[in-house]
């Protein structure tokens, strides 16, 4: 071993710690002892051990509360136990209480060693899938939003750096563009990952009642508090706050928000004393917040403490490219959910979805997905699946096949161009890099032609 394990043997019977205490050292690991549960708890408290052999028969504290103890105290220790009147129920009794395995006495040093070999194999694989979530995380900052655009990639590394702190986060897009899952994976990449995460949408609790939701009440503190009531900043103690729609905020809480954000503690409403809290405030909007402050609307001091660092989500149809993959992975998720596995789209409906200009966004493409689904037969997402605004290709103010009245060659030329952009981008299902290997032109110039010809 590169490196000694440290193990914790628990046991009444000092001949018995002895005897396994050379055993083990033999086999280089380091050895400590405890004659019974009681102070093989306080050990465990004190020093970190990889594993501890623990006795299940011992006076003060038996091996069985010790277990429930080591739970309680949160000692991640793999705990292995031994008896010499071990049965059946004994070891059952003992693996729901959390030991990894449990061997009987008479043992000899083979027994103990191939024991503490599995639990090294099996500490080994816990940490290295640890570690893959950790690089899984890394490589996919964003979690649950698909995505290949490069706008997506930067906000995705952009997540990760701001996630290691407390740093506040202004998060804007329009409804529909993922903004909940970005807050969300602010929260899980980073140092709060192991506390709370909660959302709340401003706009959806009635403003009677949403300093109650955020800051809790007393009992008696108005009409109907009949008890004390934790808030969402106690709740969300440790960990991260996510106010979403934090436009709707009337104008007197937003000067109760910007003391609990400059400070970082809250007074319940009928309290007479505030309460410190470490929370991390991720706000979101779907409105212009520069605008509200300009009409007067939203606190200009607000608006700068919450606007540390502003995250700009692009709208689904500045990122078109991930159309093709959002509907594998919404047929995917509603398919196995609606027992209609293996559901593949139609190229028309393909290029009906590609051509649509999504005005709920990626929200109202996976209820679009969800009503196909419902609809579709013999495995395939029909063009008749879709809503028939979908069909319509809402979004393409011309036709590729349209032709100007005007005999100008250099208008003829133009449409033309249009025609051949608009079919090599429906042969391609919306793959731009594809398209402009088929129009033998380079990726910018295709770029600078949709915006060129307005095609979105």
């Amino acid at each position: 071993m590169t490196e000694k394990k440290k193990i914790l043997v628990v046991d009444d019977e000092e001949n018995l710690r002895h005897m396994l205490q050379v055993m083990l050292k033999k086999q280089g690991y380091q050895v400590e002892q405890a004659a019974n549960g009681e102070q093989a708890l306080e050990k465990a408290r004190q020093g970190s051990y990889a594993f501890i052999l623990c006795d299940i028969r011992m006076p003060v504290l038996d091996g069985r509360a010790f277990l429930a103890a080591c739970t309680t105290a949160g000692i991640n220790s793999t705990v292995i136990m031994m008896s010499a009147y071990g049965t059946l129920e004994d070891a059952v009794g003992c693996m729901k209480l959390g030991a990894y395995d449990y061997i009987s006495k008479p043992f000899n040093s083979d027994e103990i060693s191939l024991v503490l070999k599995k639990a090294e194999e099996r500490e080994r694989l816990k940490d290295e899938n640890r570690r893959l979530r950790e690089e899984v995380v890394r490589r996919r900052p964003l979690g649950d939003i698909i995505s290949r655009s490069e706008r997506m990639a930067e906000i995705g590394r952009l997540v990760l750096k701001l996630s290691e702190h407390k740093t506040s986060v202004l998060i804007l897009g329009e409804s529909g563009t993922g903004k909940e899952l970005v807050a969300r994976a602010l929260h899980y990449c980073g140092v709060r990952r192991a506390g709370p995460f909660v959302a709340v949408n401003c706009g959806a609790i009635p403003e009677s009642l949403l300093e109650s939701e955020l800051f809790g009440h007393v009992k008696g503190a108005f009409t109907d508090a009949s008890q004390d009531k934790t808030g969402l900043f106690e709740e969300a103690d440790g960990g991260t706050l996510f106010l979403d729609e934090i436009s709707d905020l009337s104008l007197p809480l937003q000067v109760k928000l910007l003391r609990v954000l400059q400070e970082e503690e809250i007074r319940r409403v009928g309290a007479a004393t505030s309460q410190a809290v470490n929370v991390r405030v991720v706000s979101a909007t779907s409105r212009d917040l520069a605008q509200e402050v300009a009409a007067g609307r939203f606190r200009e001091d607000l608006y700068f403490r919450l606007n540390v660092f502003p995250i700009s989500l692009p709208a689904l149809r500045d990122r078109i490219e991930d159309v093709p993959l959002l509907v594998d992975h919404f047929l995917e998720k509603h398919g196995e959910r609606m027992g209609i596995t293996g559901v593949r789209p139609s190229p028309e409906t393909l290029q009906a979805l590609v051509r649509y200009h999504w005005p709920g966004n990626v929200r109202e493409l996976e209820n679009c997905i969800e009503r196909g689904l419902v609809l579709c037969e013999a495995g395939t997402l029909g063009l008749s699946c879709l809503p028939e605004s979908v069909r319509r290709g809402v979004g393409i103010e011309r036709r590729a096949t349209d032709i100007p009245e005007s005999l100008s060659i250099k208008k003829g030329g133009e449409a033309l161009e249009r025609a051949l952009i608009v079919r090599a981008l429906e042969q391609t299902a919306g793959n731009r890099t594809r398209a402009a290997k088929l129009l033998e032109i380079s990726h910018r110039a295709l770029l600078y032609k949709l915006k060129e010809y307005e095609l979105g």
